[in-house]
This record gives C-alpha cells, structure tokens and sequence, in this order.
C-alpha cells in the first residue's frame, strides 16, 4: 500500500483542461478513496504546471479546476511551481516531513520515460517507487501540441540537470569582500589564519561566522581541507622541499591522502569527500585552485585544495577516485567545478618543473624555451581528469565562455576580488570553496 500517491499532471496547461481530463482525475482521485484503508488515508498529492496560477479573464485558472475537483471526501493538496524539477523537490520535503518514503505515481505512460530520470536525479534509493497509467479518456491529438512533444521526451536538458545539481548540493566560492580583516593584504574576508599569515584567529571566526549566515550552511558542521606540508609551499617556491614528482603525467594517485568523513581522519589531507547531509567542506586557495565534486546520482561531494605540486601529485582526481571507492559512484556522473586561481597569464616556473607539465600537456605550458615559462595548472588538472574518466562537458573551468559563469578566474588579475600570494607576498589572504549537501 502507498503511504503517498502523486498524481502528475504537470504537462498539462490550463488551455489543456476539458472535461474528459477532468473526469479522469476524478476518476482517479475516487479510485485512491476506494483502494486505500481510510484509517491509514495516504498523502495525496497533484503535481501541476505554475501556467495553471495565471490569470485569464480575472480568474485563477487552478482556483477554478481546484473547485471541480475537491469534494466532500477528496483531500488532497497541490504543488506547482515554475519546472518539473524545482515542482518534484517541493514535493521531496513534504514527504521528509511526513516521512514518507513509499511513493505511487499516477502518469500517462508517456510521461513515465522523463519521470522515471526525474525521480533518479533528485531521490536516493531509500525511496520506493511505483508507477501506474493515468487514464485520459480524450484521444492524444486533442491535447495541444506542445503537451504531446513534452510527453515524449525521453532524457532531461541540460538545463534541468542544472537545476536538479541546484536543489541537491550548496556551493559556492568566496571573493575578498564581506569581511573584518584589515591588515592590508588579508583584508576582508580572509579565511585563514596561521603563524605567518597573522590574522587574529577570532577575526577568522568572525568571517566564517558571517558565510555561514549568508551562504546558510552550519558553522558547526565545517570542514576544510588541512593541506599537506608542500600545498603549504608557495606556488613556484623552488628549493630543498621540492617534491620528486612522479615520472609520468598520469600521476599516482594513491600518493595524495583524501579524508572520507566517517572514517580516521588523517594528519593532514589534500581533499574531503562525504555523502554527509547537512555537512559543509571546503578548500582553500589563494593563486592554488579550490576544486570541487559533486555527484548527484549517489549524492555525494568532495572538495580539493591543488597548488601546482598538488596538481602534478594528481590531488584532484584522488578525490574522483574516492568517491568512486567510498559511495559507488560513477565517473561520467561526477561534476567538477575549478575556482578562482592563478591563470597561465601570471604564472611562472622554473624549466625543471615545468618540463612536469610539459608532459602532461604540451598546451599546459607557454614560452617553453624561457627559464621561467608560464604555466596552466588549470588545463593540467582538466588533462588529468579526462584521463581518469571524468566526461569533458563534466568539467567547468576557464573554457567556459560565457562570462557569467566562469568562475575560474585568475585570482592575481583581480585584486579587488581575490587574494593571489603571487601578487601580494607571503602575508596573503585565502578564499575558499565549499559544497554541502542539501538536508
């Protein structure tokens, strides 16, 4: 028996309601009455377009269907809103509430393809679904046009898995504003304090207090990455601490220590994953990149801190692999989003090391002749994680080229927004990346 039915009705327009399709919601809504034990009634809910709360004429079209539709023993309440995505999560926090977590689903059968991807983008398999024909009495070509080609689609845009990552995960990266530090070079928002970086440790709480707040994750529940003694190393920093990198661009990833949240955790790590809810980790940066991960199948999040040694020692794709091994989760469904950090324009090392990423990519390196030619730890980590497996169209860095979503930005060219210790000197500030989980 459902503890929860869900009647979809989402592609059908007001200009799509006549009364044959009435009938069969009626129909249908008297069905449920009769099937299900009126001691254990079942939370029953219409699934409906927001093009049904527009005014024709003065009237609220889903005012006037409601009134058809309810009578004296039918209770059951509607959700609409402005997609099929943002309509479906709604409708996922009501049954949390009522813990609900065994659900019917009432659809024409030509809806069922999209539903079904729906329902495995945005549910975990603790949910129990059942699928059963809703019966339209009209014959398909009465319905307009767009409802039938909405019908048939089979696979989700591109667009509503966006919005599907928007409503499972809280990201974001952090930009220099905001905050109370006022030392020249930490000032604002810094988010981290250490020995040489002297920003009083409360003034460091006070701006993570004040993210908290606005991004509207807990403080309490935070986790940063502790960054490995040579992610510590300043990037370009040559001498004694330089790393014996490994002999091939397709790094050993095992040498690169990622904390699983539940399990020990170690003295320092490059990268966290969690399927945690309501958990926020992060990573820092300041001219190294803050990398992210999300996996919406599995639900599941990493974060990376990957310096120009951390990249070559191939921290990101750790982190992949981890969440591979921990959460089951498949390559091509891991997303991963590079922050803002040092671009190839501002970016120098020595001949030796960049020979390093020279064999990675020959593309990852400019000026190659030169004793300090420049370097793309960005186009490295992106070899490096398409040789791992992660799809290409998964990964968003610098080659987006629409402005407003590019949020790999270089950090030194843009003092106003970012700390860059290749701009500003060994007391720098830090901007991090976070990701959570929804609850």
């Amino acid at each position: 028996m459902a503890k929860a039915v869900l009647i979809d009705l989402y592609h059908l327009g007001a200009s799509s309601w006549n009364n044959q399709i009435q009938e069969s919601v009626i129909r249908t809504l008297k069905a449920i009455e009769e099937e299900e034990d009126p001691s254990q009634s079942p939370f029953v809910c219409l699934m409906c377009c927001q093009a049904l709360r527009s005014k024709r004429n003065g009237k609220d079209a889903l005012h006037k269907i409601m009134q058809i539709l309810h009578g004296p023993a039918r209770r059951f309440e509607v959700v609409c809103s402005e997609d099929t995505v943002a309509t479906l999560y709604t409708i996922k926090q009501k049954l949390d509430e009522k813990n609900i977590d065994t659900v019917k689903i009432i659809l024409t059968s030509q809806r069922q393809p999209s539903m079904r991807e729906y329902i495995s983008q945005l549910f975990t398999s603790v949910y129990q679904f059942e699928y059963k024909d809703l019966e339209i009495t009209c014959e398909e070509n009465h319905l307009p046009e767009s409802t039938v080609l909405q019908n048939k689609s089979m696979s989700l845009s591109d667009q509503d898995k966006e919005k599907i990552q928007n409503h499972i995960f809280l990201h974001g990266f952090t930009t220099r504003t905001g905050g109370i530090s006022y030392i020249p070079t930490l000032s604002a928002f810094n988010l981290f304090s250490s020995s040489k970086r002297r920003d009083p440790p409360a003034v460091v709480k006070e701006n993570l207090r004040r993210l908290a707040i606005a991004a509207g994750f807990s403080q309490d529940t935070y986790h940063s990455v502790k960054c490995c003694n040579y992610c510590n190393l300043s990037p370009g920093n040559e001498g004694e601490n330089e790393l014996l990198l490994p002999p091939s661009p397709f790094c050993k990833w095992g040498q690169v220590d990622v904390w699983v949240m539940g399990k020990a955790k170690p003295e320092s790590y490059d990268g966290i994953v969690t399927n945690q809810k309501g958990v926020t980790i992060a990573a820092p940066g300041a001219d190294c990149i803050p990398v992210l991960f999300a996996d919406p199948v599995q639900k599941a999040c990493g974060a990376a801190h990957s310096g120009w040694q951390g990249t070559l020692q191939g921290v990101s794709m750790a982190v992949v692999n981890a969440m591979i091994t921990e959460y089951g989760c498949n390559v091509k469904d891991i997303l991963v989003v590079l922050g803002p950090s040092v671009g190839p324009c501002c970016f120098k090392l020595p001949q030796k090391s960049a020979k390093e990423f020279y064999r990675i990519d020959p593309k990852c390196v400019r000026l190659y002749e030169s004793s300090h030619p420049y370097i793309d730890i960005r186009r490295a980590t992106r070899v490096l994680l398409e040789a791992g497996g992660v799809l290409p169209q998964n990964i968003q860095d610098d080659s987006v080229m629409d402005l407003n979503q590019n949020v790999t930005l270089c950090t030194s060219c843009c003092p106003d927004q970012f700390y860059s210790h290749v701009r500003d000197g060994e007391n720098f500030g830090t901007q991090i990346g976070f990701i959570s989980i929804k609850d």
